[in-house]
């Protein structure tokens, strides 16, 4: 269908607005934590695995890392499964790591690997275990008496050398957060967490963390974004950031202060999220960005 006046209008508007952040960001890398209804919603999908794919088609190298939680529930509840959660964390034995490891390392890793391929990219499937890219220790909860939550880790380490044969290769990672310990074991860890210690590590330009709010709000529900990391520890510390969003901003606090140029909370309940944060003056989440 032939376009009017106006849309033809509106399309060159928007493609002249993108073409400085095209510009500035060409060979550079971005790491996105894929989650939330951007995850389940079709046209949501459909919209990020588009913009992955145009992000790689002008010169941006992303990096994908993605949750899964509503899916590992959803299959441990079909099992008979009970899930039992410590702190917001579930409780993770060896029969719920397997369902764990065949939810993120198989079943979410490979449809999202093929929808962008769909869309013409080049997407390869990784768990943290493939090459030795991430080694994890098991997490404790010191706070949570005598309870065990099993499998469930944090990151002691990241070697990036396989993610930088993909990017130079002209491939898409899309990395499941598995790692392997010590020990020998595999272990869950949090998505936010492992896209943060790989931006930082790989020296992303910048981490984008896909999720189901508008943003770091204000006391009065308005949108803060440009914030430098000073304004970050007063918001936190006057109890402005608090409850679910704290973990996020944390996570984005930290990968600015080791490094990474900007971090960016991004509402993905948004129909092409990532690229209206990346390519527009206004975006849809909240920018956190270095002080230099």
């Amino acid at each position: 269908m032939a376009l009017s006046s106006e849309q033809a209008m509106n399309v060159a508007r928007v493609l002249g607005e993108a073409l400085p952040y095209i510009q500035r960001f060409a060979g550079k890398t971005v790491v996105i934590k894929y989650g939330g209804n951007a995850m389940t919603d079709p046209e949501l999908k459909s919209g990020f695995a588009r913009d992955i794919v145009l992000m790689k088609l002008v010169g941006i190298n992303p990096v994908v890392v993605h949750g899964g939680g509503p899916q590992i529930g959803e299959l441990l509840k079909r099992i008979g499964k009970e899930t039992r959660f410590v702190q917001g964390m579930r409780v993770t034995d060896g029969e719920t790591m397997d369902v764990v490891e065949m939810v993120l390392g198989g079943l979410v890793n490979k449809e999202i690997v093929q929808l962008i391929n769909r869309h013409g990219g080049r997407a390869v499937g990784l768990s943290g275990k493939d090459g030795g890219l991430i080694r994890a220790r098991k997490l404790s909860l010191p706070e949570s008496g005598d309870d065990d939550i099993g499998y469930v880790g944090e990151v002691a380490s990241v070697d990036p050398a396989i993610v930088d044969i993909l990017d130079k290769g002209d491939f898409i990672p899309v990395i499941a957060p598995l790692g392997v310990g010590e020990d020998g074991l595999s272990y869950n860890i949090n998505a936010d967490l492992v896209a943060g210690r790989i931006a930082e590590v790989i020296g992303a330009e910048k981490l984008m963390l896909l999720t189901n709010t508008a943003g770091v709000l204000d006391g009065e529900g308005k949108l803060l974004t440009g914030l430098q990391p000073k304004q970050v520890d007063q918001l936190i510390a006057d109890g402005t950031i608090s409850g679910g969003m704290l973990p996020k901003v944390r996570c984005a606090l930290e990968a600015v202060k080791a490094g990474v140029r900007a971090a960016h909370i991004v509402d993905g309940r948004v129909e092409h999220a990532v690229m209206l944060e990346l390519f527009t003056d206004e975006g849809v989440g909240t920018l956190i960005k270095s002080s230099d």
